[in-house]
């Protein structure tokens, strides 16, 4: 089965009037009770609310013995100002759908439509819209809440759409999929002067400096293999805005990101005994901190053989990955829960060639991708439940 046209037009009203009232993540209440006002349209036999924070699960029983398949969206939004002229463009300032949560909801939005119609012939089908993805830590909030336990799928399904591939094409990555990353708080403390007389003070400004620099040095980015490691930085702060005063306090902020979590602990590790040094050497305190934690992902190699499968059958092309992405993605997180025995895997829907990449202001999720996207769920599922 399909979508009909009146349907696929009502999802991207959907879309566009979440596009509208981004939510950053940690607070997607709003955004959450949109998402339960659509659902109870479908009509799911379960309807779970405020998992693990805004989280929404709806559940799909076909009233018959069998496996669980949780299929995963996310409900949060970025810290961007959009620019651009879209008559549905946020009405939010600073906040937007640049990652394009909101067509992922969408999309999901449209498996429940064909749930409604038609459910899988065996077990049960649960769509999940988790919050607070981009900051890592959504997924772990929906696992360590209590009502989990009773979701406990089998198997957890997941996608995200790829600017700069063709426009509905499948990309399949086995095994690893995506990096590990964390964001790590670099604060210094000195002690203030007058700006006459910087000697009588300690200024963390030549260390923050220093640091910037050799921070940014630890990276091994060129391959992506093993051993590959990257360290950007994203925020750095010198004290406070008085042409009078030489600071005493600086505040950097990195993200570290490698392919393996044991890398990471290894890039941690070196990245923490240079800032040591560093602070010792010019008579500073150092305090640091880590946000923002993402473990690297690994895909189930037969969920990917059935999404696969999936495409075939509609008639998608299929690119294979060599290497993982390098952006981070919590999603993980579920294959490690219930003992580790569900099985997930994410794939990734091509957004077109020249659109613009996630987290650039101009970006805009493309509506014609809630279909395929849409189709590919609920083929995967009715190959998984039969």
């Amino acid at each position: 089965m399909s979508l009909t046209e009146k349907q696929i037009s009502d999802l991207i009203q959907m879309r566009h009037a979440l596009h509208r009232q981004p939510d950053l993540s940690g607070d997607e209440a709003g955004t959450a009770a949109s998402i339960v006002s659509y659902l109870q349209a479908f009509e799911p036999d379960g309807l779970i609310c405020d998992l693990g924070g805004a989280g929404v699960a709806a559940i799909f029983d076909s009233g018959r013995a069998g496996k669980t398949v949780m299929v995963r969206c996310e409900l949060d939004g970025l810290p961007i100002q959009e620019i651009g002229s879209l008559p549905y463009s946020s009405t939010i300032p600073g906040r937007g759908h640049q990652c394009g949560h909101d067509g992922h909801m969408a999309i999901v939005l449209g498996v429940a439509a064909m749930l409604r119609n038609k459910r899988p012939a065996t077990g049960r089908t649960i769509l999940l819209f988790q919050p607070a993805e981009e900051t890592g830590k959504g997924a772990k909030a929906v696992i360590c809440d209590p009502r989990y336990a009773t979701l406990n799928p089998d198997f957890v399904l997941a996608l995200h759409n790829l600017p700069g591939y063709d426009k509905h094409q499948i990309i399949l990555k086995s095994g690893q999929v995506n990096c590990a990353s964390r964001g790590m708080r670099i604060k210094l403390t000195g002690r203030t002067a007058h700006a006459s007389m910087p000697q009588t003070g300690v200024s963390p400004a030549l260390a923050m400096a220093t640091m910037i620099r050799d921070l940014a040095a630890l990276s091994n980015a060129k391959t992506m293999n093993q051993e590959f490691r990257l360290v950007t930085i994203v925020h750095a702060h010198l004290g406070e805005k008085a042409f009078g005063v030489a600071p005493a306090h600086a505040e950097t902020w990195a993200t570290l990101r490698t392919v393996t979590d044991e890398k990471m602990q290894q890039l941690a590790r070196d990245a923490e005994a240079f800032c040591q040094k560093n602070a010792n050497e010019h008579g500073l305190t150092l305090d640091i901190a880590y946000d923002d934690i993402f473990n690297a992902c690994q895909n189930d190699d037969g969920l990917i053989a059935q999404y696969r499968q999936s495409a075939g059958d509609l008639g998608y092309r299929v690119l294979n990955l060599v290497e993982p992405m390098r952006f981070s993605e919590d999603f993980g997180e579920y294959a490690t829960a219930q003992n580790g025995s569900t099985a997930s895997a994410m794939f990734f829907l091509g957004a077109g060639p020249d659109h613009p990449a996630l987290h650039n202001p101009d970006y805009d999720f493309p509506d014609a991708l809630i279909r395929s996207g849409a189709n590919m769920f609920y083929a995967t599922i009715n190959r998984l439940l039969t």
